[in-house]
């Protein structure tokens, strides 16, 4: 990739691709040392062994990110600004805004709820796109601001709670499941928050590590005696999960990353117990979660609780049959599929060859990814009670079901967070005493050479 004009930012002006010497990772998910081929704008970099993506490179990420993120900022400024919905029934109505889907539990005892909602669509993501903000800025004035590495290091943290997306969903969920009994208006903000919800996701997509942690403190050369096409703990070595550098372990299999000054280890400690003891926790919380009501309505003074499965029959009742679907997947199959995946992945990663070691590192990406979306049936609960307050005529309130699914999102999603997918390829391949002479053994990449 040729050099921008002088007159660029340094930032665009000396990319990571302008340096001769080869840049070299060890894949977060395999252990796998690749060295970096130079990268366009556009272009990507995955793993050869496990195809996880490594790098990806955007024109101008600086400016992409700042731009995307002020934009972001602004809309949800707008959303907390006015109106979010409100609904009309035998004329008696009621209208709120954005912050009492979360402030409106705390008066029916569930703060736990409230911090979580509140945390998940506001604040974090706030947070998030400053963090982008003030990162970006010192980049474009070539002197990077206080405490960027400690807001760099960060952003990844942030990313998997931030859930403005998916309460987009549970709005929606809403707002049909009420249609037919009351008259529903939508405000600016709803709007607003939609374009927000949409921004902040291309903000998290336009973030190029690579290059951000190149114009913050440059690349340190790889420990001598790297090479490429193994893994790299036998080695001795550990990439940085926070900004990918490779870096020598001491001889306990500890260390901090010379570039990030994060903490490092061959493997997550105890990632097998800490996973098996939170899917532990997260099976226990689910029985609560579909036994209790998560929320009562009261209609002309009667009131009727309903459970997960009971809103999922009384949706298809209703005709509602997409939505009855999403939250049945959402609140049912993926919180079950995902204790079941994770407990399976527990099992049998010592058991692991590399013929399947690739779909059951599939199998643990997916895992990842769809564990938020069950917040779902939370942020309905969340909008209904805050939304529907008329008094005997009708009203909604929270049950303690709430409280305990959402502690089962939060608790499958950690596990899904400690358990280390490289011990699925670290496991013993038995085909390798049996490999024809003059092979080489399944963990070398054929093009491995001396880094």
């Amino acid at each position: 990739m040729p050099s921008l004009p002088a007159e660029a930012p340094r930032v665009d002006r000396t990319p990571p691709e302008a340096r001769a010497r080869r840049r070299l990772r060890a894949c977060r998910e395999c252990d796998w040392v690749v060295a970096l081929p130079p990268l366009r704008a556009g272009e990507k970099a995955d793993c050869p062994r496990c195809g996880h993506s490594l790098v990806k490179r955007h024109f101008r990420p600086a400016q992409r990110s700042m731009a995307l993120a002020l934009s972001a900022l602004l809309a949800l400024a707008m959303a907390l600004s006015f109106p979010f919905v409100s609904f009309t029934v035998g004329g008696i109505g009621n209208r709120i805004e954005l912050s009492q889907t979360a402030t409106t539990l705390i008066g029916f005892h569930q703060p736990v709820v409230a911090i979580a909602v509140i945390l998940t669509i506001i604040v974090l993501p706030a947070v998030y796109l400053l963090g982008v903000i003030w990162l970006q800025l010192g980049l474009l004035r070539d002197d990077p601001l206080p405490a960027s590495r400690t807001i760099a290091r960060s952003l990844a943290q942030l990313n998997p709670w931030m859930m403005a997306d998916v309460f987009i969903i549970g709005a929606l969920v809403s707002l049909i499941k009420v249609a037919g009994m009351a008259q529903i208006e939508l405000g600016a903000s709803f709007w607003a928050f939609c374009v927000f919800a949409f921004l902040l996701l291309l903000t998290t997509q336009s973030i190029d590590a690579d290059w951000m942690w190149f114009s913050l403190a440059g690349e340190p050369r790889a420990p001598e005696g790297t090479r490429t096409g193994e893994t790299a703990a036998p080695q001795g070595l550990a990439g940085c999960a926070t900004c990918g550098l490779i870096n020598r372990l001491d001889p306990g299999g500890r260390g901090r990353c010379r570039r990030c000054g994060e903490r490092l280890r061959p493997r997550l400690p105890h990632s097998l117990q800490r996973t098996w003891a939170l899917l532990a926790a997260a099976a226990v919380m689910y029985v609560p979660a579909n036994v209790y009501p998560i929320m009562t309505t009261t209609s002309l003074g009667q009131s009727s609780p309903s459970t997960i499965i009971g809103g999922v029959v009384e949706l298809i009742q209703m005709g509602s049959w997409p939505v009855a679907a999403v939250i049945f997947v959402a609140s049912v199959i993926v919180p079950v599929g995902k204790l079941v995946a994770l407990a399976w992945l527990c099992l049998v990663v010592n058991r692991s060859s590399e013929l399947n070691a690739a779909t059951r590192t599939r199998l643990y990406r997916l895992t990842e990814f769809i564990g938020r979306w069950s917040m779902i049936d939370v942020f309905v609960v969340a909008i209904l009670v805050a939304l529907i307050r008329a008094g005997s005529l009708m009203s909604i309130t929270p049950g303690p079901a709430a409280l305990a699914f959402g502690a089962v999102v939060v608790i499958t999603m950690l596990a899904a967070m400690t358990f280390d997918p490289r011990l699925i390829w670290d496991a013993p391949l038995p085909r390798r005493s049996r490999r024809p002479a003059g092979t080489q053994p399944p963990d070398r990449h054929p093009e491995g050479t001396p880094g």
